[in-house]
């Protein structure tokens, strides 16, 4: 009996050890997360967040489709399974809300040298995309960042979940103003763009 509940003390400490580890790890991570909810941070993400998602769909083949709800009777009585297109499905978003933010890997801090606007652009080129295209000496590259910012994209998906389906699966124009500035707030309201005169 002894040595059981000797392993049970040590698997009692060990497991108290790892909880403590976790407040320490979610203690550090609330203020620069949760509790400063940084507003330059936050809108990157969400429209990072939006341009993922959109890049993911149009690389699917529009012409596969899914089955969704039940079938349709057609007028010669035959029954006729109802179809969509898969890349803009619930469960193709769905699908892809489960590694999407991993790609916030792919994004740094980016300062405009001319305005000095900082916002958070991809660096990492896509599958045909040229390595040449990306000006790398405006980007701040911090490794603590990206941590943060895969966290703020998870509970972006989490919270407006349904809003990012809706939006994409009616394919609604200017997703990441719709999402980003007015269902969540995270951005500004965009600028109207003002036509100099003719």
């Amino acid at each position: 009996g002894w040595r059981k509940a000797r392993g049970l003390r040590m698997g009692w400490r060990r497991c108290r050890g790892l909880a403590l580890l976790l407040l320490a790890a979610v203690t550090l991570l609330l203020p620069q997360v949760r509790g400063a909810k940084d507003p330059e941070v936050y809108c990157g993400v969400c429209r990072a967040l939006v341009a993922e998602i959109d890049w993911a769909i149009k690389k699917v083949d529009p012409k596969k489709t899914i089955q969704v709800g039940s079938f349709r009777i057609s007028p010669d009585g035959s029954q006729k399974p109802n179809e969509i297109s898969y890349a803009r499905s619930e469960t193709h978003l769905l699908e892809l809300f489960e590694t999407i933010c991993s790609n916030m890997d792919d994004y740094a801090l980016y300062v405009d040298p001319e305005t000095q606007k900082r916002t958070y652009m991809r660096f990492a080129p896509r599958d045909s995309e040229k390595l040449g295209s990306v000006d790398f000496k405006n980007f701040k590259f911090d490794p603590e960042n990206s941590k943060s910012l895969k966290f703020v994209c998870e509970g972006i998906v989490e919270e407006y979940e349904d809003e990012i389906i809706s939006l994409f699966a009616h394919e609604a124009d200017h997703v990441a103003d719709k999402l980003c500035s007015e269902k969540s707030e995270m951005c500004d309201p965009p600028s109207q763009t003002h036509h100099p005169d003719l």
